[in-house]
């Protein structure tokens, strides 16, 4: 890839479920972005992220000069200059995708955020659902196994639905009880599955009224993929939201997270602040960190 001149930043979220790494060109242009699953192992798995984006953008590690980490394994990546968190690395991703963004709702494969935003990208409130499956990703996962289908089914699977089947999502734990009670109704399996899409809407809903939503709406994560979860959603809401195109979805935070190292870089060179010399502490912490030499 042919890339013109400009200050180039990283951003590193590592999720629950996926950890994504953009490479973002000065002028908020995407010079590359990968994605991969998270595992067990945080540290290799932002390495490799990033080692892919970089790959891509047919660059080397030195042409960054800037990198900052998200997600709930921000403090693994160890190359980082520093560290944010995912809402407000959110906030500033999607801010710049959509300007009028007021409400952000994330459903990703462990978690569920609302937050809504200020003047300036500014997170005013926000609340989590990271207590129960039932409020995230997985749910959906466990009730597409449960019936012999893939995460990657999920969405041709739902296409398919004639009617949503009532589904409870008390708890992910005995949903398997619950899928099965369906289909011994007879209940079709895409049916089911947009009976679960439905609940987890009606969850996110209640989320999103407790930070005192107001429009403009943009939904991210991993979940919002599969269509039926935005249209369900924009139906209670009685109103449009914004979704990111294609994989974009998932890429958010991390963009947000790069765009914050363009601007800390600015901030940093505007004070002609030079960079301290690393300790054994490590990285700098999300209150510090300064530009590559």
């Amino acid at each position: 890839m042919t890339l013109t001149s400009g200050i180039l930043t990283a951003g590193i979220d590592v999720g629950s479920t996926y950890t994504k790494a953009v490479i973002l060109r000065e002028g908020r242009d995407i010079a590359g972005r990968a994605m991969m699953n998270t595992g067990f192992k945080l540290a290799e798995a932002a390495r490799s992220v990033y080692e892919q984006a970089l790959a891509e953008a047919g660059l080397r590690e030195d042409d960054v000069e800037y990198v900052v980490a998200t997600g709930f394994g921000r403090h693994m990546v160890e190359f980082r200059d520093v560290h944010v968190t995912d809402l407000t690395a959110s906030a500033r991703g999607v801010t710049l995708l959509f300007p009028n963004t007021r409400t952000i709702l994330d459903v990703g494969g462990q978690t569920m955020k609302a937050s809504r935003l200020a003047a300036g990208s500014r997170v005013k409130s926000f609340r989590l659902n990271d207590k129960c499956a039932a409020g995230t990703g997985a749910f959906l996962e466990k009730t597409a196994r449960y019936m012999g289908f893939s995460t990657e089914e999920i969405g041709p699977l739902v296409a398919t639905s004639k009617d949503a089947v009532p589904i409870s999502g008390v708890c992910a734990v005995f949903a398997e009880s619950e899928v099965i009670n369906q289909l011994s109704l007879g209940s079709s399996p895409a049916d089911i599955m947009h009976g679960a899409i439905a609940s987890l809407v009606d969850r996110s809903i209640q989320l999103m009224k407790r930070v005192q939503l107001e429009p403009e709406f943009t939904l991210i994560g991993g979940i919002l993929r599969f269509e039926t979860m935005s249209r369900l959603v924009g139906a209670q809401l009685k109103s449009d939201v914004n979704v990111p195109a294609g994989d974009m979805v998932q890429f958010a935070t991390s963009l947000g997270a790069a765009l914050l190292g363009h601007q800390r870089l600015s901030k940093l060179r505007e004070s002609c602040v030079e960079r301290r010399v690393p300790d054994a502490a490590g990285p700098a912490s999300e209150a510090s960190g300064a530009p590559r030499a």
